[in-house]
């Protein structure tokens, strides 16, 4: 392994994570949170750090392994995982990708104009999953062998209905069928949720999962993707379900969720009832702004602007963590990431002083 590009090293603390999520008081040290890396990624940091050269590449665990390596030199609490074998066929568009990390199969885009469900025939005839069927490889690995200090943040096959309905239909399919063929969208909703709850029932057995996220992009720039009255009717009610779940069973439930959500934010809070949101792009809202409004009653999560860490200056990319964690760690229920997600277009050192000045901030 080289060396480390952090200043400050620290030690993985699952429960003062938690505890920060769940606004506990101010926490000791910045914690971090990033729905997910790239995979180019990671590969860039594995390979500029030397991480899995002790990982024999014939183990069995060899990805898990190498997750937790990542997760914890990058310095984070936890690693995320889910149930494997959901699958829900979808239509994509594949374009070339031209990030400097360029994946070499190109990038993959949602068919906006119409899914693999548009009519009862082809609802009937989607080869629709049977979350009992799922299998739970990875967490039962991780739960033997995860770090003491480490725990699994639990995300996928769950917790995307608007994407889920939206992505089944296509979106301009969807806008029509709310008026044509409601019934239908009624449908993909409730048989949606059913395979969720199955499917967070299993993730809830395991004792290390201590946070559940779901992952649900529901608005545009300027509002919700459907009205907020279709949101309230066909969408939230799958995200009570799953809060209420992890809630009974002793779990905060996070939202990441991409747009303009000022018209539900009230719904979330109050009737979903989630523990803290995130997702934050500069020209819809501020993480900083978002954390006077709402920072008394959910945590705020990452919002350093994805387009700003790819534009700025690293001493800008400085400069910026540090007036957001001034503004934002007082009284806990802040932690430090990236407005979305580490893209693979996000310059790799702006990435890593961002950690770094998080690691900084307060010693």
């Amino acid at each position: 392994m080289t060396d480390s590009p952090f200043t400050i090293s620290v030690q993985p603390d699952w429960e003062a994570l938690v505890s920060c999520i769940r606004r506990e008081g101010t926490p000791a040290r910045v914690h971090f949170i990033e729905l997910f890396l790239d995979r180019e990624v990671q590969a860039a940091i594995c390979d500029r750090f030397g991480l899995v050269d002790e990982i024999p590449p014939d183990d069995p665990f060899y990805d898990q392994r190498r997750q937790i390596a990542i997760q914890s030199f990058l310095g984070y609490d936890y690693v995320n995982a889910t149930v494997e074998g959901i699958d829900l066929p979808l239509s994509y568009l594949p374009v070339a990708d031209t990030a400097e990390l360029a994946r070499s199969d190109g990038r993959n885009y949602m068919e906006e104009h119409k899914g693999p469900i548009t009519s009862w025939a082809e609802f009937e005839a989607y080869p629709w999953p049977n979350p009992a069927d799922a299998t739970t490889r990875t967490l039962e690995w991780y739960e033997q062998n995860l770090p003491e200090g480490m725990c699994i943040i639990a995300f996928g096959a769950f917790g995307h209905p608007a994407e889920h309905i939206t992505w089944l239909m296509g979106y301009e399919s969807l806008c029509y069928a709310l008026y044509d063929q409601r019934d239908l969208v009624e449908a993909i909703a409730d048989r949606v949720r059913d395979i969720y709850r199955v499917v967070l029932q299993q993730v809830l057995t395991f004792d290390r999962v201590k946070v559940i996220w779901g992952s649900d992009d529901m608005g545009y720039r300027s509002g919700t993707l459907i009205s907020p009255n279709d949101m309230r009717e066909l969408v939230l009610p799958t995200h009570k379900l799953l809060a209420q779940m992890a809630h009974d069973a002793g779990r905060p439930y996070i939202l990441h969720s991409c747009g303009n959500l000022r018209a539900i934010m009230e719904d979330l809070i109050d009737d979903v009832r989630i523990d803290g949101k995130h997702s934050f792009e500069d020209t819809i809202e501020d993480v900083i702004e978002d954390k006077a409004l709402y920072g008394d009653r959910i945590a705020l999560l990452g919002g350093i602007d994805v387009d700003f860490m790819c534009r700025a200056r690293e001493d800008q990319v400085r400069q910026r963590v540090r007036e957001t964690l001034e503004a934002c760690m007082p009284g806990g229920g802040y932690c430090l990431g990236t407005g979305n997600s580490v893209a693979n277009y996000i310059p790799l050192d702006n990435y890593l002083a961002m950690l770094d000045e998080g690691r900084r901030f307060g010693r």
